[in-house]
């Protein structure tokens, strides 16, 4: 069975989504950022913090390739995993790519919603953040719309697994 990934910027639900739709096809649902924190020991923010950016894409990337094809897993991305190292690439070899299309007015208020503050790119005590989330946006969606399937963010998992469907 297909590998499932699911791309967007952090807090576009792929975690959420991730877990439903795993459970739904049978499939193990994985989450990069645990794998990572549990490869390095620490936490994202130590490792941005101790490392720095660089680092954590190497990181990042080098756990992606720990994924092959027919896992039948359901792994939920870090925002910016497609973005570096030619991992989109990787992603589409390994299996279906789901772009999880959220606004980052929506993501901004999830972030605050769920209380999100683990994320060393997007602090909530930041005035700018907005901004920053409008320009990730622009700057990380070349590589979410090579994914084979593009959804919006509010869609449920029986219309993710529709469009996921034909290609399964």
């Amino acid at each position: 069975m297909k590998n499932i990934f699911l791309v967007g910027l952090p807090s576009s639900g792929k975690s959420t989504l991730g877990k439903r739709l795993a459970r739904e096809l049978g499939y193990r649902f994985v989450d990069t950022d645990k794998l990572i924190i549990r490869e390095e020991g620490r936490s994202i923010s130590d490792i941005f913090r101790d490392n720095g950016e660089p680092y954590f894409r190497l990181v990042e990337s080098r756990v992606l390739h720990t994924i092959k094809q027919g896992e039948s897993l359901v792994v939920a991305t870090g925002g910016g995993m497609p973005c570096f190292h030619d991992n989109m690439s990787y992603i589409k070899q390994m299996g279906l790519s789901v772009f999880l299309d959220v606004s980052p007015e929506v993501i901004l208020e999830r972030m605050h919603h769920h209380r999100a503050d683990d994320r060393p790119l997007n602090r909530l005590d930041d005035p700018g953040l907005l901004e920053n989330l409008r320009q990730k946006y622009t700057d990380r969606r070349p590589f979410y719309i090579q994914a084979d399937i593009h959804v919006s963010g509010n869609a449920d998992t029986a219309t993710v697994l529709e469009k996921i469907g034909h290609h399964l």
